[in-house]
């Protein structure tokens, strides 16, 4: 489950081209310390005036996952399979206290020094960084947000605790172990609670064996609420180990969650 916890981000893949962009540093009250904000904006945002969607991730820095997604919204972008937008990576100063929530399980709490921070790094983002980022550029009031492995976790916490900061949310093998996997164990609950606004959700699982159970699970629960207002699609990826499927299915996953076609 630490290897899981881990995430691609951990095992960057330096041959990943670093994009143009721009960063800058936010000194955030909520987790008490300087945070480095790198922002990626497409071709022709400096020349026209158009005001464009904003995507989130965590693992954000530039050794991490920024330059792989930033190059891919790039490409999708180019080949008019995705409308322009903006990506904010978020670096990471100590991961595993940020992405994750309160846990009653003793083994969890071993993997860091500090855990269940999720609640305080969520309110950074919305509070501190939401506002950075509308002040600086052009953006309009759609966000997405992306992660994988810890940062999937964070991504589906936050569409069951506060579902409505983003529109979208994409999540490749979330850890949804993490608290003897207290989402599944909820999601009845939080979704009884869920906001009228409409929302949409992607998420994978791959072949690992503490991660998909809960990804199947979930599925199978949201087949069963069937939800109006949540548009949702399930990717089982047995094929795919969990240091391969963010990159494996990082396209399909983007294309779907912002245009609604395959």
């Amino acid at each position: 489950m630490l290897a899981a916890l881990a995430g691609c981000s951990k095992v960057s893949q330096p041959n990943d081209p670093i994009p143009p962009h721009e960063t800058f540093t936010i000194q955030s009250k909520h987790v008490g310390e300087e945070r480095i904000i790198n922002v990626w904006t497409p071709e022709g945002y400096k020349t026209n005036t158009d005001s464009l969607p904003v995507m989130y991730m965590a693992d954000g820095g530039i050794k991490e996952d920024f330059p792989h997604i930033a190059n891919t919204l790039a490409k999708l972008i180019k080949e008019k399979k995705i409308s322009p937008l903006i990506l904010v990576g978020i670096e990471n100063t100590q991961r595993r206290r940020d992405l994750t929530g309160f846990t009653e399980v003793e083994k969890d709490k071993e993997i860091a020094p500090v855990v269940g921070g999720s609640e305080k790094f969520r309110a950074f983002i919305q509070e501190e960084l939401f506002p950075e980022i509308d002040k600086r550029y052009r953006t309009t009031n759609v966000k997405s947000i992306i992660g994988e492995s810890a940062s999937g976790l964070f991504v589906m916490e936050t569409f069951f605790l506060t579902p409505e900061m983003f529109d979208n949310y994409i999540a490749f093998d979330p850890s949804l172990w993490w608290n003897n996997h207290y989402l599944v164990r909820t999601a009845k609950e939080h979704m009884a609670k869920f906001p009228e606004d409409k929302k949409r959700l992607w998420f994978a699982g791959s072949n690992t064996e503490d991660i998909a159970p809960f990804t199947q699970k979930l599925a199978e629960i949201f087949k069963a609420e069937n939800m109006p207002n949540l548009t949702w699609k399930y990717s089982d990826e047995p094929k795919e180990k969990h240091s391969t499927i963010f990159r494996a299915a990082k396209e399909k996953a983007i294309i779907w969650t912002l245009t609604g076609t395959e």
